[in-house]
């Protein structure tokens, strides 16, 4: 009997020690996911730490474009984003949102309106700049115009004509608000001729509606581009001999040797200005050569009374003789 007693307090003894040794286990086990926790949100903290990010966004806007052309906005915007920081980064490169002004409920005048966006996380803040924009509505009309060629003729080579420049637009479509329609004097595929050009050219030249005053219209114009040529040929001309002069002689004494590996030139002008001429004069400055000098000098179209040369200068070596 006391044999059985013992064994059962045995029992229940050892029982209580593994009960403690059991909560013990627990405790630590839910300590140990308590800090884990904590250290886990101290790192999704770190990771979701805010920022602040600045850029640009097209501006689009909600409008009637059938019925109204608008001007006065700009075609971007900047937004600054503040927020979570890889949200931030992942937002401002892929651009996944649009920014907008809402036209819709608007009529024809000027009016200011607030820039709005669609598509950014609710976790963003966001501020536009500018925050409000103005802008010009009116109604939207498309016309026909014909076009013309304009260049400077200042930049032909003296002695050289050109010919009727020929695009192969003849007339373009004009879209905008009326009261720019209205303002248009003329239509011009702007030629690009570079300086002195002897030769015909073929470019692409840029179409502008211009108005009274020359200043381009804010319109869009279809075709934006026209292929224009411009030929470009000599004029009447003739081969004439030179006659070299000495300039700046002020001494009766003084006498210099003038000459030239160029003995003759190209001279361009009317039939008229070229019968009367037999040699072209080229005065040669020689105030400043004490022995011997070499000199560039420029022919003188208006002292032959004529267009131009090919050569336009000549080279002429310079000889004191006494």
């Amino acid at each position: 009997m006391k044999q059985w007693l013992f064994k059962n307090w045995a029992y229940r003894l050892l029982s209580l020690f593994f009960a403690i040794l059991l909560f013990m286990y627990v405790g630590s086990t839910q300590s140990s996911t308590t800090n884990n926790r904590s250290g886990g949100s101290t790192n999704s903290t770190s990771l979701t730490s805010d920022r602040t990010q600045t850029f640009s966004v097209p501006l689009s806007l909600t409008v009637n474009s059938n019925k109204y052309f608008v001007t006065g906005y700009p075609e971007k915007v900047k937004v600054h984003l503040t927020g979570p920081s890889a949200l931030v980064t992942t937002t401002a490169n892929t651009q996944n949102f649009k920014a907008y002004a809402d036209l819709s409920k608007l009529g024809v005048g000027e009016h200011t309106v607030r820039i709005q966006q669609d598509g950014l996380n609710n976790d963003l803040r966001y501020r536009f700049e500018p925050a409000t924009i103005k802008v010009d509505i009116q109604p939207r009309e498309t016309v026909t115009y014909p076009l013309t060629v304009q260049y400077s003729k200042r930049n032909i080579a003296s002695g050289y004509q050109a010919g009727q420049a020929n695009a192969d637009v003849k007339n373009v479509k004009i879209t905008g608000a009326s009261d720019q329609i209205n303002r248009i004097k003329s239509v011009v595929a702007q030629l690009n001729v570079p300086q002195n050009a002897k030769s015909s050219i073929s470019s692409q030249a840029i179409i502008e509606a211009l108005d009274s005053k020359q200043n381009t219209v804010n319109v869009v114009i279809t075709p934006a581009t026209a292929d224009v040529t411009l030929p470009i040929t000599p004029g009447n001309s003739k081969e004439l001999p030179i006659k070299l002069e000495p300039k700046g002689v002020t001494d009766d004494n003084e006498s210099f040797t003038l000459t030239s590996a160029t003995k003759r030139v190209r001279v361009f002008g009317t039939k008229v200005e070229l019968s009367k001429l037999s040699s072209v004069k080229v005065e040669v400055d020689t105030s400043d050569v004490k022995k011997t000098s070499t000199k560039r000098v420029v022919l003188d179209a208006k002292l032959n009374n004529v267009k131009g040369f090919d050569p336009e200068k000549i080279t002429v070596k310079i000889t004191r003789n006494n």
